[in-house]
């Protein structure tokens, strides 16, 4: 067997190895931005580490490294008893790792301007953010409750850092700078974004369908050239009532333009109709992962 294969590639996705690398690497990530930006600014980056930022910002007491390593305590007990204690250890490596990081690393990075700099911040926090996300472990804190809301409901990670984050924000009102707090969600709404691209970034295909006079000649082509397989999906026409048959197939982008031409070759009154996907799971494409 190629050490490429399916079945080694989901075991190295699932080694310790690779795991604790992708949780160093985005907390590392995560702790430049939060000191070199977040902290300049005073921004309060979401999250659990927002209501340690929020906290600090308003008493002074300890710092949000610290705060943000109590406040996760709660997290990790839901963790271990809603997902798994393999889950609630990798969760705790990457809590642990920003935590430590921000009380050594101490960097600048020189962005005067507020709105350049919610930018900068959310694109690279939510980048880091994703890469831990990847793991089978989170980022710890608001993540735990995210990825069992994820697990349990199919609720988007993201779109639950945005919603959390919103309520956090409406809270600092009361306590910060209107200018500031805008900047701050503009910050984390950028984030969000970049943990969903990140998460979606190996696993997002295009979903295409095709109505033709000629299904079985395209699928032909298709599973010659291409090497892929094709769905015939029994459709039936709403003007004339004619029976037809409609084909889909899941594929990459570097595959879609031949498609295309295989498609327009074998009948140049076909309908062509691609999509967007946000993931795509099972078969021959990525592996559910479990945590």
């Amino acid at each position: 067997m190629s050490s490429t294969s399916p079945d080694n590639q989901k075991k190295f996705g699932y080694s310790v190895l690779w795991n604790c690398g992708l949780i160093i690497f985005g907390s590392l990530i995560q702790v430049i931005v939060l000191q070199g930006i977040a902290a300049q600014h005073h921004f309060i980056p979401g999250g659990l580490f927002g209501i340690s930022s929020l906290i600090f910002y308003s008493t002074g007491w300890l710092n949000p490294g610290l705060l943000y390593l109590i406040l996760n305590i709660p997290m990790f007990v839901l963790g271990y008893l809603f997902v798994s204690r393999r889950f609630l250890w990798y969760s705790a490596l990457a809590m642990t790792t920003v935590s430590l990081l921000y009380q050594v690393i101490h960097i600048q990075i020189h962005i005067e301007n507020q709105l350049y700099a919610a930018i900068a911040f959310g694109a690279l926090f939510g980048l880091g953010s994703g890469i831990v996300l990847r793991s089978l472990g989170s980022n710890g804190g608001a993540d735990v409750l995210a990825i069992i809301l994820n697990q349990k409901y199919n609720f988007g990670i993201g779109k639950f850092s945005f919603t959390f984050n919103l309520l956090l924000y409406s809270t600092c009102f009361f306590f910060m700078d209107s200018d500031l707090i805008i900047a701050s969600i503009i910050a984390v709404f950028i984030a969000a974004q970049a943990i969903n691209y990140t998460l979606s970034m190996f696993s997002q295909r295009k979903m295409a369908f095709i109505i033709s006079e000629k299904p079985r000649e395209i699928a032909d082509e298709v599973m010659s050239h291409l090497k892929i397989g094709m769905t015939m999906l029994p459709a039936t026409g709403a003007y004339h009532g004619q029976k037809k048959t409609v084909l889909m197939v899941v594929i990459n982008d570097i595959q879609l333009k031949r498609l295309e031409e295989i498609v327009f070759t074998t009948d140049d009154h076909a309908l062509f109709i691609v999509e967007n996907t946000f993931n795509v799971l099972g078969s021959t494409f990525s592996k559910r992962k479990l945590y």
